[in-house]
């Protein structure tokens, strides 16, 4: 890659440049539209004259109006750092020691999980270690296991659970693959990648130079655990990032003026194919990604540059789809067609690109119905310069629309290089708020970008519901440890201590992991739903009064990571019961009504 251009533009400048131009587009389109509108409602008003004296109007019928949510002040959403008190020492190793090599700049994952079926969620992370020419002694395990005392405190069980691997550890996906109850765990690494089956005391290694671990070569970043073929066992999906070695990375001498040797994007490796192993209810898997539609190619090129996935059920068909977050390349919805196979249909429902038609350097994913109103918001987190994208879908529609401007995202997230990425209820007032991890790849940043930094906060955006942009920024000094600048990556939540509300675990490259307690204190009520095995990547819905919440279930969300499997609900100062609703694959409406607020029970089951 050549040299930057001395007299460039600053980022910041080329950031405020172009948001002036979206604006100016916007205002001018605006215009044009109040002008037909003023035209049109002027010629009708000019024929209703034509036919005489207007009636008069005796009675006026009030159409009511029913209100949506309100619209007030975000409260105080403080987020306190407890690493070190909860038990947590954990330092991610990139591998960096000079030789600027990419892989050492995407970090590694986390996962909440629930490893020794106690009832609260344990925590998993992953590192990467030294790279085997620098020929320093590796870790005793590149993944480590905490569980929790269900008060918050963790205990790490590493040794104990028998976790004694050493690969380039990238991101982390759990599903009970023998039909057991217990949670298997996947690493994906930068190469062979592992596969350990839960005992129930321990882990033990299991595929051996099998199709699951890969070859030695690749590259493997996030990966999901779902039912891709309705035979109600858990298939694995794995995101295959680039074409990557050493040598090739050095070949392409990515530089930066005044810096010399830097980090680069992944515009200059070849991509890969996204991959499908499907199991045979055993525990065994045979890889089906050519058959089943997953090798992308435009002119004999593999498109995939993937970092992140997510399973969900689109169309709500019963079927679970995935959608692919690619790096520099378009993104990918695979529409599940019931029978074994999917179908690429990411350009074809607006998922592809951004709202200016252009690729972006996707990271993070997360899914939900932000607005509560039936829709389907999926959040895509992407590159400096580049806005985080909020794509809106309607079933009837079938097609997403960029809303990331018009819902109070886009300009405040362009100038973050986002990762990690989640949507969840942190006030519980009934609406979704999104949270993004950041951080740069490059250390050296601010020398050549200025206005520009290597740590960056992580961004609230509060949920203030539907009406003119959803999304309000909150200032990270108002969001307390959430807001200290970070090399932020992997992002999960789960509700570490009982209390109702959702914690956060912030993986960094090349530095500690950040356990945030949530410690928000508005008395709102919650419920919390124990989906049990119902499918990760369908929906479930909570029904009170006269507003409803939908949720996916799920695990795999975010950037590397998982999040607990219990779905969360915040019900705001609303104590009536809420009602619980799936529907089943075979079209089965299931429901339940809670006996109270305030606590976690089952989801409906069949009878």
């Amino acid at each position: 890659m050549n040299e930057l251009p001395e007299e460039k533009p600053t980022e910041e400048e080329e950031i405020l440049k172009q948001d002036d131009e979206i604006i100016g587009r916007a205002f001018r389109g605006s215009l044009i539209v109040l002008l037909v509108v003023a035209s049109v409602a002027l010629l009708i008003w000019w024929l209703n004259q034509q036919d005489g004296q207007p009636e008069e109007v005796s009675e006026v019928t009030l159409i009511p109006v029913q209100i949506r949510d309100a619209v007030g002040a975000a409260p105080p959403l403080p987020f306190t750092d407890i690493t070190v008190e909860s038990g947590i020492e954990f330092v991610h190793d990139s591998g960096a020691r000079g030789e600027k090599l990419l892989p050492e700049t995407m970090g590694s994952g986390a996962a909440f999980c629930d490893i020794d079926r106690d009832g609260d969620p344990d925590l998993i992370l992953a590192s990467g270690r030294p790279w085997p020419w620098t020929e320093e002694d590796p870790p005793a395990s590149t993944v480590r296991l905490w569980l929790n005392d269900g008060s918050g405190s963790f205990v790490e069980s590493t040794e104990q659970w028998n976790l004694n691997t050493d690969c380039y550890a990238t991101g982390i996906a759990l599903g009970d693959i023998d039909g057991d109850q217990d949670l298997d765990l996947f690493i994906a690494a930068v190469g062979s990648n592992r596969l350990l089956i839960n005992e129930g005391s321990k882990f033990r290694r299991i595929g051996v130079g099998t199709t699951v671990e890969g070859s030695e070569d690749s590259w493997s970043s996030s990966a999901g655990f779902f039912d891709a073929d309705n035979d109600n066992d858990q298939d694995l999906f794995i995101c295959e990032y680039v074409q990557w070695s050493r040598k090739k990375d050095i070949e392409v001498n990515y530089r930066l003026t005044g810096v010399g040797r830097a980090y680069g994007p992944p515009t200059n490796f070849a991509g890969t194919h996204c991959r499908l192993l499907i199991n045979d209810g055993n525990g065994n898997f045979e890889d089906v990604s050519k058959a089943a539609g997953l090798e992308v190619e435009d002119s004999g090129t593999a498109v995939a540059k993937s970092l992140a996935l997510l399973p969900v059920d689109v169309d709500q068909d019963g079927f679970i789809d995935v959608l692919v977050a690619n790096d520099t390349t378009r993104n990918f919805m695979f529409r599940n067609l019931g029978d074994g196979t999917f179908d690429e249909v990411g350009e074809v429902v607006g998922l592809a690109y951004d709202g200016n038609g252009s690729t972006t350097g996707a990271m993070g994913l997360d899914v939900t119905d932000y607005r509560n109103d039936g829709s389907i918001g999926i959040v895509v987190a992407n590159f400096s310069a580049e806005m985080t994208g909020l794509y809106r879908y309607w079933k009837k529609s079938n097609i997403f629309m960029d809303e990331s401007i018009n819902e109070g995202i886009g300009p405040p997230s362009r100038k973050s290089l986002s990762f990690g990425i989640l949507f969840l209820d942190v006030d519980l007032d009934g609406r979704q708020d999104l949270i993004q991890a950041n951080g740069h790849l490059e250390e050296e940043i601010s020398t050549v970008q200025p206005g520009q930094e290597y740590r960056q906060a992580a961004q609230l955006f509060w949920n203030r519901g539907a009406g003119n942009g959803c999304f309000e920024e909150i200032p990270p000094q108002q969001t307390k440890d959430l807001g200290t600048p970070s090399v932020g990556r992997g992002l999960a939540f789960a509700d570490i201590d009982g209390d109702g509300d959702l914690d956060l675990l912030m993986t960094q490259t090349g530095a500690p992991a950040r356990l945030l307690r949530n410690d928000q204190n508005t008395g709102n009520h919650w419920i919390r739903i124990d989906p049990g095995d119902l499918p990760a990547g369908s929906w479930i819905e909570c029904r009170q009064q006269n507003r409803s919440q939908r949720r996916v279930i799920g695990s795999t969300r975010s950037y590397l990571s998982q999040s607990e499997r219990w779905v969360t609900f915040g019900l705001g100062s609303d104590d009536s019961a809420p009602e619980i609703i799936v529907r089943t694959a075979a079209g089965e409406t299931l429901s339940r009504r809670s006996p109270g607020v305030d606590r976690t029970i089952e989801a409906p089951r069949s009878p």
